[in-house]
């Protein structure tokens, strides 16, 4: 399985980011692209989902939702991709995005069963790894040590930290074979090819120009960002990026029948909830995450682990999922 070195370059550029994502962690505010700075109100949304926990208890409704919790879909999603090399066509991408590994027991054990079977070329992890967005995270550790040893693909792993995770998670899940991108990028070359991915911060709490800068570099590569959310889509789309992924909405988690969801936690249009959306030329991807966040519950929204298969096309056409 492929490593990617961290430069001395970037050694250095982790020191600043740390020492800022680790001052931006103990404010506990959101800290927006705007400018705006607010107070995280997670706590007062967590005792409102205790009230709505109660009810579904008491109505009888919480073990559905606990089952549909449970049961993980596997999507298989072609996507044509316009200036895509030849040789990158066919290029397969596991894409696992809020795992939130804590919030389930034995959740790992259902996605170790779901992913075995799965033949990939590169795992992408798109964010929140823990249940909690304060507090320690040596919980999750022995769970995605368990989910990390089971991934196999030729060109590694790859992830980006979500809102729920603290900068400290790097140092501590790189060893088992995560390459996490801090403001970073690196090349997969197949042949005299190469794709170039670039991996930003989270900008949902932790929002720097660090995150903006990473995608705002040029090259004549086919790019692909990873981000845990859809905020900064505009900037890769004018920067020539032709794909974008990332997670944080959870499609919604709990949804109306239809799986009109009734909670997004963004600002990006409904087509962002979950799957496939366009913007600018370039294509995105939300995926629903693999976890659950808030509760252990899903309604009319199903849990995913997502297998993406990149075609070369000269022309963008609809996708078939």
């Amino acid at each position: 399985m492929k490593r990617y070195p961290i430069t001395p370059e970037e050694k250095e550029q982790r020191i600043v980011w740390a020492s800022v994502r680790a001052t931006l962690e103990a404010f506990r505010f959101k800290y927006k692209r705007s400018g705006k700075k607010t107070r995280s109100n997670w706590t007062l949304f967590e005792r409102l989902l205790w009230f709505f926990q109660l009810f579904l208890k008491l109505t009888g409704a919480y073990s559905k939702g606990l089952s549909q919790a449970k049961n993980i879909l596997v999507h298989d999603v072609k996507v044509p991709l316009k200036n895509l090399p030849e040789n990158f066509s066919g290029f397969r991408i596991l894409h696992l995005s809020d795992l939130h590994i804590d919030a389930i027991e034995g959740l790992e054990d259902i996605i170790i069963q779901k992913i075995k079977p799965l033949q990939y070329d590169l795992c992408v992890m798109t964010g929140d790894f823990r249940r909690d967005t304060t507090g320690g995270f040596q919980q999750i550790l022995p769970a995605m040590k368990k989910l990390v040893t089971t991934l196999h693909p030729e060109y590694g792993i790859l992830a980006v930290l979500g809102n729920h995770d603290t900068f400290q998670m790097v140092r501590a899940l790189e060893p088992f074979g995560i390459r996490f991108l801090v403001n970073e990028t690196v090349f997969i070359r197949k042949e005299n090819k190469n794709l170039r991915i670039t991996g930003v911060d989270d900008t949902y709490y932790y929002y720097t120009d660090m995150a903006l800068h990473a995608l705002e570099k040029s090259s004549g590569n086919f790019s692909i960002a990873l981000s845990h959310t859809s905020e900064l889509s505009d900037v890769a789309a004018e920067n020539g990026y032709g794909l974008y992924l990332c997670g944080h909405t959870h499609g919604g988690q709990v949804c109306l029948p239809g799986g009109i969801p009734i909670i997004s936690h963004q600002k990006g249009g409904k087509d962002r909830v979950r799957g496939l959306w366009y913007q600018n030329g370039m294509t995105g991807y939300t995926n629903p995450g693999a976890g659950v966040s808030g509760v252990p519950l899903r309604f009319n929204c199903p849990p995913e682990v997502t297998v993406l298969e990149l075609t070369s096309t000269e022309k963008s056409s609809s996708p078939s999922v």
